[in-house]
């Protein structure tokens, strides 16, 4: 293809090689593509498709040592990075193109203050700009992205702020000096949904501001579908298609991109069961002589010309397509797998299903006894019987055949805040402060907030890995507060946990058949052969191959490990697994996968899942009942279909309001409220409500009164106007309250 004359950034046939021990590896392989002043390119494509690479290297920041050759243009107004010496291309970064890492936190020196370093992006560029100035200019461009009190922000360094505000840091230096390409990293890949939402209204009013083409690296295709103008998809380092993303949306040419699509789980849907994507991406060391997905794709992959001639991008409908067969590239239908079977549908609705028990903290901390209020509702009953959107007649006291896998009243836990030379305890960080839960056997509770809310805490607490302050923890029937080291031990071998990071949590320097096989040795009583069985039957559980076990972890991708991890949590047969965000660092093809995996493991063993995620799509696609946590306590409680369709929490509709939809034909009717602020200090909470600093709604009341969840249509909600706020319509529309409150 021709250079586009009217395109600010034109990347042609642009070729990365790095030399490995085993080989070439070609990242990206003869990649193309344009993106206009104004417009917004999305680029997607799973991990080690070629995205990044791509980008770095027409920048001239790949850094590596073992870089083999880099071929091809990227031109800038006619200009080519790759052509220009190191003294004109560090003139002309910064200045013309910008980008955005990311991780802000490695983007920022953490030994200079904020606003210094965006001064300097100004004056590096800009030698007459005086100190003042620069200054003057770096406040303005805080409050431009949305940075509270700039001027006072500007000392501060970058461990003062927020994992959102850091990144705002970095976008407002990226806006520094009016760049005409903006080159977006995955912005938003390691935050909440109300940041992540934040974060793409600075993106795009940065843009707007600056005419900047936006060049946005993703693998978030509810992110591309609210933002992108035009999307490029990658796949074995090379562009698998393009187009305008109503377009790809609506009618995918690629297989691949059909595939990705049709594994993504849905806000407003819940699936049976997703749809994967079937193997591996193709090892980029071995040249591939027909199309490289082939092996993983539902229409060539029995066909031999796909096997033997590699097709090249052709215009097809209104984009391009690297298929030899574009026309039968539709997305497929979801699969109907298992699923959980009726049965255990039934049992939990009888039971009552997981989730906030009826035993709440009242405005002392003591809990609230049963029986009616002063405004005339119902307390819940202190056995649980009126939990959280129990939806069904039966009481909740009768326990389906398996009983109840956790059972949390009133879980404190305080973190002293020490101050002065003698480190004196000069507050308490209140971290988790009066929860109550139960989860039933064969159950799901998903729990979601912000980051600093208290999610994994609580989670670490039922496994006592970090001492709880107060309150009742039963675990399988046995007290986690009370067990002497013997006891613990033994109650740890019925609960289990997945971390985030698969790597992290695996000894990187045992084969993963040993890390599997450590709890077994560690709880005795398993011969090495009967380990050695054991370990196999959990890889064939698991879906992993028994040759695998004698590699070492660095040797899998991130879905592999994980499901090693979860192999690991399943080999003492818990009755409890806690689920810590362990899909978040997955692709979504991967994260179908391991999800599927989840719900297969529960409907054979009849397992109950804690599932702590801040992405309220893959909470929507597991939960059977959903907690929202906010500064240390749970809001609003219930079946997941009435917390995602009719929520009655403020904080519940702004998360929800959010989330961006993957579907680009509704993002021009959908009216977003994305939730501004940051969470307050846990260290010195609001009094009355917590969420009034952040809500729309607040009153007197709301800083007088604190309030206490209450029954309110089918879930329990903590807000004092929960019955007259709407509903699902609301979140279509925005935060409006019922006229008898307008």
């Amino acid at each position: 293809m021709a250079p586009d004359t009217g395109s600010a950034l034109s990347i042609r046939d642009l070729t990365v090689e790095f030399d490995t021990p085993a080989g070439v590896v070609r990242a990206a392989d003869g990649v193309s593509y344009d993106v206009a002043a104004g417009e917004t390119l999305g680029v997607v494509g799973e991990t080690g498709s070629g995205k990044s690479v791509t980008a770095l290297a027409a920048l001239g920041l790949l850094s590596a040592g073992n870089v083999r050759r880099v071929t091809g243009q990227a031109l800038l107004g006619g200009t080519d990075l790759l052509a220009l010496p190191p003294a004109e291309l560090r003139a002309v970064l910064g200045r013309d193109v910008a980008m955005i890492f990311q991780d802000p936190g490695t983007a920022l020196n953490p030994v200079q203050r904020v606003g210094d370093q965006i001064a300097e992006a100004l004056r590096v560029h800009d030698r007459a700009l005086t100190a003042p100035a620069a200054r003057a200019r770096t406040v303005e461009l805080l409050d431009e992205v949305g940075v509270p009190n700039p001027a006072g922000r500007y000392d501060a360094y970058p461990h003062q702020f927020s994992g959102g505000m850091c990144q705002r840091a970095v976008i407002a230096m990226a806006m520094a000096n009016r760049p005409r390409v903006l080159i977006a990293d995955e912005p938003t890949t390691a935050l909440d949904v109300s940041v992540q939402a934040q974060i793409l209204d600075v993106l795009r009013r940065a843009a707007r501001e600056t005419g900047a083409a936006t060049v946005l690296i993703t693998h978030d295709l509810g992110v591309v579908a609210e933002t992108a103008d035009r999307l490029c998809v990658m796949y074995g380092g090379r562009v698998v298609e393009s187009g305008t993303v109503y377009d790809v949306f609506a009618r995918p040419r690629h297989p691949y991109t059909a595939a990705l699509l049709a594994s993504l789980p849905r806000l407003d849907v819940r699936a049976d069961r997703l749809t994967p994507i079937p193997g591996r991406p193709p090892d980029l060391i071995e040249a591939v002589p027909g199309c490289p997905f082939a092996p993983r794709c539902p229409v060539g992959h029995d066909r031999a010309r796909c096997a033997q001639e590699r097709p090249e991008p052709v215009v097809t409908g209104a984009g391009l397509s690297a298929c030899h067969y574009p026309d039968e590239a539709g997305p497929p239908p979801r699969a109907a797998g298992p699923g959980r079977d009726a049965a255990a549908a039934a049992a939990g609705a009888a039971d009552g299903g997981a989730g906030v028990q009826g035993m709440t903290p009242s405005r002392h901390g003591e809990p609230e006894k049963s029986g009616p209020r002063p405004d005339g509702s119902r307390a819940p009953d202190p056995d649980g019987r009126s939990a959280a959107g129990s939806g069904a007649a039966a009481p909740r006291g009768a326990p389906p055949d398996g009983g109840v896998a956790l059972d949390v009243r009133d879980a404190r836990k305080l973190f002293p805040v020490r101050t002065g030379v003698f480190a004196r305890t000069s507050g308490y960080v209140h971290a988790v402060d009066g929860v109550s839960m139960r989860i039933p056997a064969g159950r799901t509770l998903g729990l979601v907030g912000e980051s600093g809310c208290g999610k994994s805490t609580l989670a670490r607490m039922l496994l006592r890995l970090v001492q709880p302050s107060g309150g009742e923890l039963t675990v399988a029937g046995h007290d986690l507060v009370r067990a002497n080291r013997g006891e613990l031990r033994r109650i740890r071998q019925r609960v289990q946990m997945v971390y985030q990071d698969p790597f992290a949590s695996l000894n990187p320097r045992l084969s993963v058949g040993d890390n599997v096989a450590e709890p077994l040795r560690l709880a005795g009583g398993f011969s090495r052969p009967q380990r050695r069985t054991r370990v196999l039957d959990l890889f064939d559980r698991v879906g992993l191959r028994p040759e695998h076990t004698d590699r070492y972890p660095a040797e899998f991708s991130g879905g592999q490990r994980q499901r090693v991890a979860i192999a690991r949590a399943l080999a003492l047969r818990p009755r409890l697994l806690l689920l810590d965000e362990p899909v978040s660092a997955l692709d979504v093809s991967v994260q179908a996968q391991v999800l599927n995996l989840l719900a297969d493991l529960q409907h054979e063993s009849g397992m109950a899942y804690l599932f702590v995620s801040h992405d309220l799509s893959v909470v929507r696609q597991v939960a059977d009942e959903v907690a929202v946590m906010y500064l240390g306590r749970i809001v609003e409680a219930g079946p997941a279909e009435r917390i995602y369709g009719n929520p009655r929490h403020p904080y519940t509709r702004a998360l929800l309001d959010s989330v961006p939809a993957p579907d680009p034909a509704g993002r021009g009717t959908r009216r977003r409220a994305p939730l501004g602020g940051d969470v307050p200090s846990p260290a010195d909470p609001p009094s009355g409500c917590r969420f009034r600093t952040r809500c729309p709604f607040a009153e007197e009341r709301c800083a007088a009164e604190e309030p206490v969840l209450r029954d309110v249509d089918g879930g329990l909600t903590a807000c004092h106007f929960a019955e007259t706020l709407r509903g699902a319509a609301a979140r279509a529309a925005g935060p409006v309250r019922d006229e008898v409150h307008s």
